[in-house]
């Protein structure tokens, strides 16, 4: 029996099917052994680039940063680059080697850096490139810009600059309006941030600080949660819980609800727990450390508080540790039709799976706000061989810019990679 909810447990994960078979369809805790397998970036040598489908182009819109993570387009077309790193002592330790940076430039210590990229003559390509920020930056994540506010969420603080229409840099320093949990536990760095729809609130994703809250959950105060606060960084609260790291945030395009992709609990074997995409209801609460798709985690002994009441069930099931960092619904008019609406998920790639799993794109229709199909290929060749752990790169985050294409980071490379459709 075993065997066979493991064998259904692939087949979930393969094809993205869904809450209620991800529930009755996963093996049990440890039926299979957790390993770690750190892929070897290899780096894009002789014109090799990752694949798209039959219709796009791939090209290389722009290299040499240092550990590229984040973009963000500017309502004039320029497009902002946040470089930036983990600190974690942890990855200090096992050293570059071990983790597969390969030929990167940095492992432990961030940049704090961000580029601003420009195209001066309408050609799709940067011409202009400058230091647009490197003031106040704490492994820099997440930027908006409201109004003539900018705003950039470091791992333990949100940063307001004042900034004008077209200029190049910020050399002015920046005002913290609110306070990030960061601290000396803080496996999960990154603090993505979006607005909403009329910019009256600010939410951030912040994720746990350890795997299963083993250090105390008094420790994780205001992690693994979606937090929001108003635009001046006031009435910060808990917009959700029990997300135990979310990082991509986008607004469904049909029913403005919020979404995230999460990455799950380590350590219960090769295809558990699942990362997931879903649907954010607020004051929602979304299991972890507890349960996972409705699953007790057999090794978490803290008591679940009665007052988050039963978990929510994600609304759809990804394959297990492929690191979902990226999420875009595609609102853009360049793309084939059937590409409208739906979600680009970017997958960073797993570093404890016995085969490696994720290195990829995978878009996700949508009908009616909801997924509406099996997850399919869209950004590949990234792994160099399935049975080997040697990779060309690792995709990070992506966003659809004004004239449609997708653009997307490769941190361990320093590259940023246009997807476009040919005309």
């Amino acid at each position: 029996m075993r065997t066979l909810a493991v064998f259904f447990s692939l087949i979930i994960s393969a094809y993205g099917l869904g809450q209620d078979k991800a529930i009755d369809s996963l093996p049990e805790p440890f039926a299979t052994k957790s390993v770690s397998n750190f892929s070897n970036v290899l780096g894009w040598e002789n014109g090799r680039t990752p694949k798209a489908p039959e219709g796009f182009t791939v090209t290389k819109y722009a290299d040499g940063f240092e550990n590229p993570r984040w973009l963000y387009e500017l309502p004039n077309g320029d497009i902002l680059v946040a470089q930036s790193n983990s600190n974690y002592g942890v990855f200090k330790q096992i050293g570059a080697w071990l983790i597969g940076a390969g030929k990167s430039k940095n492992l432990s210590n961030s940049a704090d850096l961000i580029t601003l990229l420009r195209d001066t003559d309408n050609d799709g390509m940067p011409d202009v490139r400058e230091t647009f920020l490197h003031d106040g930056l704490n492994q820099p994540f997440g930027m908006l810009l409201i109004g003539d506010s900018f705003y950039v969420a470091n791992t333990d603080a949100l940063m307001r600059y004042k900034y004008k229409e077209g200029q190049l840099s910020i050399a002015a320093k920046g005002e913290k309006i609110a306070t990030l949990p960061a601290g000396k536990v803080n496996q999960h760095w990154t603090r993505n941030i979006i607005t909403n729809g009329d910019e009256s609130k600010i939410y951030m994703a912040v994720g746990s600080g350890s795997n299963i809250a083993e250090k105390g959950i008094e420790k994780e105060l205001l992690k693994a949660n979606i937090l929001r606060c108003n635009i001046d960084g006031s009435e910060l609260e808990v917009f959700a819980s029990g997300l135990r790291n979310p990082v991509g945030m986008d607004w469904e395009p049909e029913t403005k609800v919020l979404w995230t992709v999460v990455n799950e609990r380590d350590g219960l074997g090769n295809f558990l727990v699942p990362d997931y995409l879903t649907s954010v209801q607020e004051d929602g609460f979304y299991g972890w450390p507890y349960t996972y798709f409705g699953h007790q985690d057999p090794r978490v002994k803290i008591e679940q508080p009665t007052r988050r009441g039963e978990a929510l069930i994600p609304d759809y099931a990804l394959k297990s540790h492929t690191a979902s960092l990226g999420l875009v619904f595609y609102d853009g008019n360049s793309f084939p039709e059937k590409y409208n609406g739906g979600a680009f998920v970017v997958q960073h790639g797993s570093w404890n799976k016995k085969k490696l799993s994720g290195y990829r794109i995978i878009y996700i229709p949508f009908e009616n706000g909801k997924p509406s199909g099996p997850e399919e290929d869209f950004l590949t060749g990234f792994i160099v061989d399935p049975q080997e752990d040697e990779v060309y790169g690792r995709p990070v985050g992506a966003i659809v810019t004004q004239d449609g294409s997708l653009l997307v980071t490769d941190d361990k490379t320093h590259t940023i990679w246009r997807i476009s459709a040919n005309d």
